[in-house]
């Protein structure tokens, strides 16, 4: 089979298109054709090998050396002991823990994976799986967001962000999205009451606070964080620069105690039950999964990875593996 192949750190020029050995499903797992699978942040750190966290599964060359987690495809092959999906159906996933998905094959035990909802093409499941089930908590599990309140979030016009401005307008909040200037007109079409354009303006220092902060793309320190934040306001990063989490983890136990806002980590859990649940919202209509207007083949997953370091993605980029639903 084809895949998307690398085996040292460093950027989009490190991958190769290459023919490998197609998987076969261990006992507990299933096989799955893929037709369409999504680039996600995480492909980009896993690829350059920063911040350090993404050096977890291998310091100084990486250990599993196709990326790729958030995939639609086709079961072709169910081993013997499993019993969460049959041969043919339709599943879309998160496949972090494995990986493997720039390839026209996966295997995978499908922990955090569903049925494709009928009103979803596959190249639309594909861009749920991460950036759905991080924002739903983000806003809502963890969140906690109500009528009413000041929701920011920073990157708003990426994979999660365009998740998260739409279900924290659905819960009624006031929404402000941060992003660069390409993106202010895609968060206002998403329901942003107000957008920030981060070259112009730093929102730590505009003198307005927030009841929540949804950091995508955390870089300074926590003491603008905090001052960015109204009384009792809570604020939670996900991804970003290990400075930054370090100072989350060390000072944000502190500055709880000192002034009652909350900053920290959002600690995503990955699991079933979110992922079904973003998905039946999409497939209703009430949230649009975004996908950027750029399309990719396979072999273009090199383009597609330094299109989306480069930060110009509007939603999400999708490789189109096996063009068309079946």
């Amino acid at each position: 089979m084809k895949a998307i192949v690398y085996r040292t750190y460093g950027p989009p020029d490190v991958l190769n298109l290459a023919e490998v050995e197609k998987p076969v499903p261990a006992d507990d797992e299933v096989l799955v054709k893929i037709h369409a699978v999504s680039v996600n942040r995480s492909d980009w750190e896993g690829l350059i090998g920063r911040p350090l966290y993404a050096r977890l599964g291998g310091l100084f060359r990486p250990r599993r050396h196709i990326l790729g987690s958030d995939i639609a495809g086709i079961v072709e092959g169910v081993g013997k002991n499993h019993t969460g999906f049959q041969l043919g159906d339709k599943v879309y996933g998160d496949i972090l823990q494995e990986l493997g998905g720039f390839a026209e094959y996966v295997c995978t035990r499908g922990k955090v994976m569903a049925l494709k909802p009928a009103g979803l093409t596959f190249e639309q499941a594909a861009v749920i799986p991460q950036p759905g089930v991080i924002a739903l908590q983000g806003i809502r599990t963890k969140g906690r967001v109500q009528p009413g309140q000041k929701v920011l979030i920073n990157g708003g016009g990426g994979t999660t962000g365009t998740f998260a401005i739409q279900l924290a307008r659905l819960d009624g909040a006031e929404v402000t999205g941060v992003d660069n200037g390409e993106k202010l007109d895609l968060m206002r079409s998403l329901g942003a009451d107000h957008v920030i354009d981060y070259t112009v303006e730093d929102f730590t220092r505009n003198g307005k606070q927030y009841d929540l902060i949804l950091d995508l793309v955390a870089h300074r320190s926590v003491s603008d964080y905090q001052r960015a934040l109204a009384p009792g306001g809570r604020y939670l990063m996900v991804g970003g620069s290990m400075a930054t989490l370090m100072q989350a983890l060390l000072l944000g136990p502190l500055i709880r105690r000192r002034t009652g806002k909350s900053i920290g980590m959002l600690a995503v859990e990955p699991n079933r039950a979110d992922l079904t649940a973003i998905a039946a919202l999409c497939e209703a209509g009430t949230v649009v999964p975004v996908i950027d207007d750029r399309q990719f083949g396979l072999s273009e997953v090199p383009d597609a990875l330094r299109y989306l370091g480069e930060g110009h993605v509007k939603g999400k980029v999708v490789i189109s593996v096996l063009g068309g639903d079946v």
